[in-house]
């Protein structure tokens, strides 16, 4: 287990968060999740993408994905908001059978301030964030900026994932 520069005790992090659906009424059920996760204790929601339409990764004859990013600042612990968007995930109907499953909702943290965190069931940053362009597009579109650690800026990795199919809708 290891963290690296935790952040101040109590003090709010800038942490981002990928959102995705591809059951019932996708576009309705991200637009309730930024609005739960504006609403959580000690949390304000600073900036959402636009809806994007993505194909699903590994595996074939799903429903097409919307996506999206948040930006949020909170002062929840990294575990504590990790176990919140599962909590969040749950209420919006979503079931674990497998792994590639479709879901109603699926919210996966991204980047906790700069905290590397390696720890059973949360890794910060995500392990494979920076090869989904249904995160760096829309992380690109509100944070260009924002440093992957170890891999740079979401703006300067969106070559590498340019083959991967994204429209945005929204």
């Amino acid at each position: 287990m290891t963290t690296h520069r935790p952040p101040p005790e109590g003090g709010p992090v800038r942490a981002f968060i990928a959102l995705g659906a591809n059951l019932g009424d996708a576009a309705a059920t991200l637009d309730s999740a930024f609005a739960a996760l504006d609403a959580l204790p000690g949390t304000r929601l600073i900036a959402r993408s636009g809806l994007y339409r993505t194909a699903p990764i590994g595996v074939t004859a799903h429903p097409d994905y919307l996506n999206a990013v948040a930006e949020v600042e909170t002062t929840l612990p990294a575990r504590k908001l990790l176990n919140t968007l599962l909590t969040l995930e749950a209420l919006h109907g979503r079931t674990r059978e497998t792994e590639l499953a479709p879901r109603t909702l699926d919210l996966d943290l991204l980047l906790y301030g700069d905290a590397s965190i390696s720890q059973p069931g949360l890794e910060i940053p995500h392990p494979r964030m920076h090869q989904r362009a249904f995160v760096l597009v829309p992380l690109a579109e509100i944070a260009p900026d924002t440093a992957i650690p170890g891999h740079g800026r979401a703006a300067d990795l969106l070559d590498a994932v340019g083959d991967q199919r994204i429209e945005r809708i929204s």
